[in-house]
């Protein structure tokens, strides 16, 4: 279990506001754009947080590791970040920003340095009902028939359908990108896992968390958890807030 994100391993991180951490910025996955974190958005505000959400373009890792930083840059103070699904991977590299106090994974991606995002999935078992359609220029959208049951079964039919409809197209050659760094090896991680995820094998979701040596709460949701379980998302972004505030 990592034990090495203690403060001295990242003298850049900005501590000014250590006893106060108020400050969220929200990282989408593919398929899907920051709308999706409006549930988890208002629970944070009404608890007293200041929240950015990121609108990944999904055209390669490196615009989305820059879409956040751009967010991150306005921040006012030390922030928690967190991703959801690919958006790990992007949390992941762009963590290491020095206002980044703690990280939030989401049933999300955590490679390590060196690593791609789709190394992860070796050894681990298919997903047959996560079905990605990959167009001839290279962008893949999840399969219309596949959707709710691969993305999203715990919402209801009308917001699996809003989400299949509106769903933002990725560039797959990121997922063959290598990061050039694990900002989980430098501040302290948590880890929400959805226990009906159909879009990850479970056991790979909880290698990651486990790997990262992040604090995991599973809950009964699908991949659309943040949506589904928003409250217990929101719970555990606020015990990131108050577990870096140290």
């Amino acid at each position: 279990m990592k034990q090495s994100w203690v403060r001295e391993e990242s003298p850049m991180v900005d501590t000014s506001h250590a006893n106060s951490v108020k400050n969220v910025v929200l990282v989408h996955g593919a398929f899907a754009d920051g709308s999706g974190w409006r549930r988890v958005h208002d629970d944070l505000t009404q608890r007293g947080f200041s929240v950015t959400i990121v609108q990944n373009p999904l055209t390669s890792l490196a615009d989305d590791v820059a879409a956040t930083t751009r967010a991150l840059d306005r921040q006012d103070g030390p922030v928690i970040l967190v991703g959801h699904s690919w958006g790990g991977t992007v949390i992941t590299e762009a963590g290491v920003h020095p206002r980044v106090v703690g990280l939030v994974y989401v049933s999300a991606l955590a490679p390590d340095k060196g690593q791609t995002t789709s190394d992860q999935y070796v050894g681990f078992a298919g997903t047959p009902n996560f079905v990605i359609d990959v167009q001839s220029d290279g962008f893949g959208y999840l399969n219309p028939e596949k959707f709710k049951a691969g993305f999203a079964h715990d919402l209801s039919d009308e917001e699996a359908a809003f989400l299949r409809d509106s769903q933002v197209p990725i560039n797959m050659s990121v997922f063959g990108t290598a990061l050039a760094n694990a900002a989980w090896r430098t501040r302290p991680s948590w880890a929400v896992i959805a226990t009906e995820d159909q879009s990850f094998d479970q056991a790979m979701l909880v290698h990651m968390a486990e790997r990262a040596g992040a604090q995991i709460t599973r809950v009964s949701a699908s991949h659309a958890l943040y949506i589904s379980q928003a409250s217990v998302v929101a719970d555990a972004i606020q015990a990131a807030a108050q577990g870096s505030a140290h």
